[in-house]
């Protein structure tokens, strides 16, 4: 079944910038639309954006909006999500998913185990 593997996590500082990778691996990556989702300490699972599976269509969450940036190389498997102007609030562990553009989780049947990204004040 497919995998997906995210990468480029760290701390930063705030206003900084991150680029985190998502690489899909047992499958070719352009058979699924892929989500990105983040998880804050004692806060439930939030939708950050999504892709199709061609790239040609993206959504995001409104607190996201303008700041972050969700593209993709299937030639390489590969969903990258650029985020810009980091906010301490932005601080989570960000996972991949794959199977949805939507922005409700239960939409998507396949998880990465994800990437720790801490911006600081």
């Amino acid at each position: 079944q497919v995998r997906l593997d995210e990468s480029g996590g760290r701390l930063v500082q705030a206003g900084g910038s991150l680029r985190l990778s998502c690489v899909v691996s047992n499958r070719p990556s352009s058979a699924y639309n892929i989500g990105w989702f983040r998880q804050a300490p004692g806060k439930e699972r939030e939708f950050v954006g999504a892709i199709s599976r061609s790239g040609s269509s993206t959504n995001y969450a409104d607190s996201v909006k303008g700041r972050f940036t969700i593209s993709r190389d299937n030639a390489k498997n590969t969903v990258t999500l650029q985020m810009d102007n980091l906010r301490p609030e932005d601080t989570a562990l960000y996972h991949c998913a794959a199977g949805s553009t939507d922005s409700d989780s239960k939409a998507y049947g396949y998880w990465g185990p994800g990437t720790q990204v801490s911006v600081s004040s």
